[in-house]
């Protein structure tokens, strides 16, 4: 039988018990990315149609070629419950309208083709501002109808 002792001072014990703890953490969070808590969309560019079209699909939409709606809206620079509200869901998805408050966007809507049980028309909301995707929402306008997160597997 052999035995082995080290000395082991009190310092390399908390760096070690420290880079435990830390693994540990980032475990944590790794973990919480992969159930989907912390799962954001990024930013992408939204200038073409072609690009825009491209972001819905990936985030699992099948939409008309072209928008239904365009128009130029301002974001409200003044906070209200319901641009609270509003900007949750952004939030919930990684953008965040407070960093363009008082600024003009783009608004291009189109329709929707794969939504599972519509009352109605459901419509994808992409916001655009220098070319790229700050924002949107999938809006089932139909009587029982909700609006969500821009990922289809937020249903």
């Amino acid at each position: 039988m052999f035995v082995i002792t080290t000395k082991v001072s009190k310092t390399k014990i908390a760096a070690v018990a420290t880079l435990v703890i830390a693994a540990i953490v980032l475990a944590a969070i790794v973990a919480a990315a992969k159930n989907g808590k912390t799962e954001t969309l990024d930013q992408r560019n939204g200038e073409t149609n072609e690009e825009r079209a491209a972001f819905l699909s990936e985030c699992g939409w099948q939409v008309n070629a072209e928008p239904v709606q365009t128009q130029s809206v301002k974001i409200p620079a003044e906070d209200s419950e319901v641009f609270r509200r509003y900007n949750e869901l952004q939030q919930s998805q990684g953008f965040d309208l407070t960093e363009y408050a008082g600024k003009t966007a783009l608004r291009y809507v189109y329709e929707v083709l794969n939504y599972p049980e519509a009352d109605g028309p459901v419509y994808a909301t992409v916001f655009v501002l220098d070319g790229k995707i700050i924002g949107g929402d999938v809006t089932d306008s139909g009587a029982n109808g909700k609006m969500q997160g821009l990922r289809k597997s937020n249903m």
